[in-house]
């Protein structure tokens, strides 16, 4: 992992943190992309130099293409590009959830990943390498109730990371997913609806390992899959879900 260039996008909070103190802590450089400006670059001091911020829209392609400039500008190139930004949705019937923010699952959940893929997949072909990881849920394989919309977001990340990697292997660019349960991130509260202590138990009690999911946890499988040691492993939707899809 040592001197790979690393774009992490929502990589100011949760999950995304915990992915980009994964990879800075094995060595690579690593863009810490966010919409959140103050967010990231208070978080990117804690990585020091080998750590930038990059402030952009993941749903907008000017945005997106201006900030991977200045990533290799910065880092010379890019070698693995983690689409980690995602949107959550409170418990809602489907028939409820608003035009608005369908949309918004839509540009933020999936869009953004074909709008980085259009921008860094040349980037990579022309290097003959490089490796792509989606972060999905375990929401695409064994649904909850009244997430239908978010579900099926998570759904397509797992589709789209397979149906990639089958279409990238002949460039040496190698695809996966990653199928995080429910984890200690701010998102928590969103799916739960309230963050009470009988609605943690109800989360909880789905998931055999007995704990929640952390932004630890799934930064070391994104380390593993993204490293040499993985590199044999494509189009893979792992899940790190403590048994939840057993």
């Amino acid at each position: 992992m040592d001197s790979q260039r690393v774009i992490v996008t929502g990589g100011a909070s949760g999950f995304g943190l915990g992915i980009v103190k994964a990879f800075a802590d094995a060595g690579a450089r690593v863009g810490m992309m966010d919409i959140n400006q103050a967010a990231a670059e208070e978080a990117a001091k804690q990585f020091g130099k080998n750590t930038i911020a990059l402030i952009a829209d993941v749903s907008n392609r000017a945005s997106l293409a201006k900030a991977l400039d200045v990533f290799c500008d910065w880092s010379g190139g890019l070698d693995v590009l983690v689409n980690n930004a995602g949107l959550g949705q409170a418990p809602t019937p489907l028939e409820s959830v608003e035009e608005a923010q369908f949309d918004a699952l839509f540009n933020v959940n999936m869009k953004s990943i074909y709008l980085l893929s259009q921008l860094a997949v040349p980037l990579m072909k022309a290097q003959k390498s490089g490796c792509i990881l989606n972060i999905a849920s375990t929401a695409g394989v064994s649904p909850r109730p009244n997430l239908t919309w978010y579900n099926a977001s998570k759904g397509w990340v797992i589709t789209a990371s397979k149906s990639m990697a089958v279409e990238l292997a002949a460039d040496n660019i190698r695809v996966n997913a990653l199928n995080p349960v429910a984890g200690e991130t701010p998102m928590l509260a969103t799916f739960m609806g309230e963050d009470t202590p009988e609605k943690r138990q109800q989360f909880l009690s789905t998931i055999p390992l007995g704990r929640f999911s952390t932004p630890a946890d799934i930064g070391q499988a994104a380390v593993f899959l993204c490293s040499d040691a993985a590199s044999m492993i494509t189009g893979v939707a792992l899940e790190v879900d403590g048994g939840r899809c057993v």
